[in-house]
């Protein structure tokens, strides 16, 4: 069997490879998809832009959390703990930029 056949040929166009910085992601669900808004706030300015959306299946949505999960493991061996800002332990809850209140999803 060729290897080089069944591989999976990804595209990332230029517009893409730049990305969208973020630093809010607002999550939700549905029985049959989860949804991740990726906001940009600003300080001063009133109103936020969702700068990107993924829609995906719930067992897409699990797969990515057990990456995330194995990629900051990686990362915190290499360079050490990230510490998240108000808590004892580092790892508390998710937090919103700029001292924002927390909404429910």
């Amino acid at each position: 069997m060729d290897n080089k056949k069944d591989q999976l040929q990804i595209e990332l166009t230029p517009e893409v490879a730049q990305g969208q910085y973020a630093n809010l992601a607002v999550l939700t669900h549905s029985s049959a998809e989860f949804v991740a808004d990726f906001v940009r706030v600003l300080p001063g300015l009133p109103k936020a832009q969702v700068k990107s959306r993924i829609i995906m299946a719930p067992e897409h949505a699990k797969r990515l959390l057990y990456a995330l999960q194995d990629n900051i493991n990686k990362y915190e061996k290499t360079f050490g703990a990230i510490r998240l800002p108000g808590s004892s332990d580092g790892t508390g809850r998710t937090a919103t930029p700029f001292g924002l209140p927390e909404g429910m999803a």
